[in-house]
């Protein structure tokens, strides 16, 4: 989407608040999505919940390059985000059952890597596509992809390491409790202890409201950003783009292995000097003049290696804190947070570029990095 939104907008003439409002809704809707996703991927098999998810996501992508109007694309990629949002949390709940306290943040952290390795991709191969192809050819092409990877993951995807005849990973790593059967402790009384009265829950995921404003901010609006305020074409924009997504796979696995080893499983300690970065980071781009291209890499690089580190360790923390039967819950809660900022991002971005300029913009993606890392350190 964000490779394309610069081609739409211009052939469509929809002003920056009409798409950032389209934007807006669609991470409602994914917001909503991945905290029920979350409640659910601790309940059903995870090759349901994804498989379904990506199937439908993908043929959305297909039909949504054939769109013409504001109210169509509204309508899809809202449609679109309902599924997308059924990717994450069946995977928190497999990385808790597959991978100790003491190795997960460094599992989490590969895990994570698939969202840098995929963003990367589409930065460069969909800057490719749109410069030769057109904007449409940039769902249709992972459309086609991902729904051969759907049907992969029914016939593929594990469940528990017990549901393919091994023992728990807590006995098999001598690390943690494992599980037990409790026909007193349903879910919704897990679901009430362990997500709605634990307050550390909450505090990282309202963390992770702003940690998303400064993440989708960047990933959304950052290919017009470069090409309107810093002069670049599409094809620069999207090499700066993929140098966000690739220091962000790094930055995330450095993250975790820090939590994990130098900081012995504390993940709020991490997150709050990444942020703290981040920041400076962020102030960086009032000061880059137009066209410095290296400049501008060694920037998003920069600001990809410091919020991607504390967007997967909110994620770990939350997993920690509400304990294994409702990690996904937990993680579907920070899910659920985060994505209503990548909504308010949406439409406070397009109306501030629209009536201020871009600079305003960046001065909100900083004063969002700075309260993101207030709560953090709290943790």
């Amino acid at each position: 989407m964000s490779m394309a939104t610069k081609a739409i907008t211009d052939e469509f003439h929809f002003s920056n608040t009409q798409w950032g409002l389209m934007l807006s809704i669609s991470t409602i809707i994914y917001a909503v999505s991945k905290f029920l996703s979350g409640v659910l991927a601790d309940l059903v098999k995870p090759k349901y919940i994804m498989g379904i998810g990506l199937l439908a996501s993908a043929l959305i992508n297909l039909f949504f390059g054939m769109g013409k109007t504001l109210s169509f694309f509204t309508a899809l990629w809202a449609a679109s985000n309902l599924f997308q949002g059924m990717g994450m949390p069946p995977c928190s709940r497999l990385l808790t059952r597959w991978y100790s306290p003491r190795e997960i943040g460094r599992a989490w952290g590969f895990w994570n890597a698939s969202h840098q390795i995929g963003g990367a991709i589409v930065a460069i191969g969909g800057g490719f596509l749109v410069s030769h192809y057109g904007w449409r050819s940039v769902f249709w092409a992972p459309g086609l992809i991902s729904i051969a990877i759907g049907i992969w993951l029914f016939n593929r995807l594990p469940d528990t390491p017990e549901s393919k005849g091994l023992p728990s990973v807590e006995i098999y790593r001598q690390d943690g409790i494992p599980i037990k059967a409790d026909n007193d402790n349903s879910f919704s009384k897990i679901f009430f202890s362990q997500i709605v009265k634990n307050p550390w829950v909450w505090v990282v995921s309202i963390a992770n409201f702003f940690v998303y404003i400064v993440r989708i901010g960047i990933l959304s609006w950052g290919p017009k950003y470069l090409q309107e305020a810093k002069g670049f074409n599409i094809g620069q924009t999207g090499l700066i783009i993929s140098a966000f997504e690739i220091a962000g796979l790094f930055g995330a696995l450095y993250a975790g292995y820090l939590s994990d080893k130098t900081f012995r499983g504390r993940r709020g300690p991490v997150s709050f000097i990444f942020m703290l970065l981040l920041i400076f980071a962020v102030t960086a781009l009032l000061i880059v003049p137009k066209g410095h291209t290296i400049m501008m890499v060694v920037i998003f690089t920069s600001l990809g290696f410091f919020v991607y580190g504390p967007q997967l360790l909110v994620a770990v923390a939350a997993a920690d804190f509400a304990t294994k039967p409702a990690a996904a819950s937990a993680v579907g809660l920070t899910g659920l947070l985060g994505y209503l900022g990548a909504t308010i991002c949406g439409t406070a971005t397009g109306w501030l570029v629209d009536r201020y300029g871009w600079d305003c913009a960046v001065w909100f993606y900083i004063g969002s990095a700075a309260l993101g890392a207030a709560l953090l350190a709290s943790t």
